[in-house]
């Protein structure tokens, strides 16, 4: 599934071509993605596109009239094409410019999302959102005290979205493994060096994956259809049974949340 690093690297790649131009139409050649698409995507028609913006996974779209959101799912990933050529198996959205140019949604397992919100109005979706992690408002003092006396394991806290939003597993497993902390450490037993060093590491991984254009494993790729290249800077995600980069140790491997988490026992030692 896309995270943060790959969200925000489509951000960056759609902004230059959608920025300032006039929606001149919106296709949708499908009812449902993840939820209904709703009608009122239509009241963005004739409207100019002021600016491009995430909020946690969610990419939005803002104009006069109301704002796009979108949420690329598990398999969602969005083109900047000329609007001549012709759509493809699962491509079920477009946003035809007046540029001659549309932004084209492929999802083949339609876990995405496309909404609609009002001016002046807050989604659902967006209500019960953490900080961004890449913000001054995500710091050690904050982590530390929505840690207090929490006994949730440290991997499952950091991946909770109601407090920091974006560290999905990938970035979950890398941070943790750069601040020296096993996964399965309750978060309330970190003291504040550990919750300091942690903070650091999540922004580090983070920008560094931003900067490479993400992570792909599976199915994402960057808008312009090449693949991110943090996945080559992996130090435990997906390495389990091969040898730790920094000490040789066998990576491990253990569902934590139903998500599968990697660590180096030696570099992260579960020690209370």
């Amino acid at each position: 599934m896309p995270e943060l690093p790959e969200v925000e690297t489509s951000r960056l790649g759609i902004t230059p071509h959608l920025q300032g131009q006039t929606i001149n139409a919106i296709t949708v050649r499908t009812d449902k993605l993840r939820w209904p698409i709703p009608q009122e995507l239509q009241r963005l028609v004739g409207q100019r596109i002021q600016s491009i913006r995430r909020r946690a996974k969610y990419l939005l779209i803002d104009t006069p009239n109301g704002t796009a959101i979108i949420h690329l799912g598990m398999s969602g990933s969005l083109r900047i094409l000329d609007e001549t050529i012709p759509p493809v198996k699962h491509d079920h959205v477009d946003l035809v410019l007046d540029n001659g140019k549309l932004l084209r949604y492929n999802d083949p397992r339609k876990f995405g999302a496309w909404l609609y919100s009002e001016v002046g109005l807050q989604h659902a979706v967006l209500t019960k959102l953490g900080p961004e992690p890449l913000t001054d408002v995500f710091n050690a003092e904050y982590l530390e005290e929505k840690a207090k006396n929490k006994k949730v394991v440290v991997k499952q806290f950091i991946m909770n979205n109601a407090i920091v939003v974006g560290v999905g597993n990938i970035y979950a497993s890398e941070s943790l493994f750069m601040a020296c902390i096993n996964p399965k450490t309750p978060v309330g037993a970190l003291d504040s060096s550990q919750i300091t060093r942690l903070v650091i590491e999540i922004k580090t991984v983070l920008e560094t994956a931003i900067k490479k254009g993400g992570t792909t494993l599976k199915d994402f790729n960057q808008v312009d259809g090449k693949p991110g290249y943090f996945a080559q800077e992996l130090h435990v995600y997906g390495r389990a049974g091969k040898e730790c980069l920094i000490c040789q140790s066998l990576i491990q491997e253990e569902k934590i949340g139903q998500r599968n988490t990697f660590w180096c026992e030696n570099c992260q030692p579960f020690d209370l």
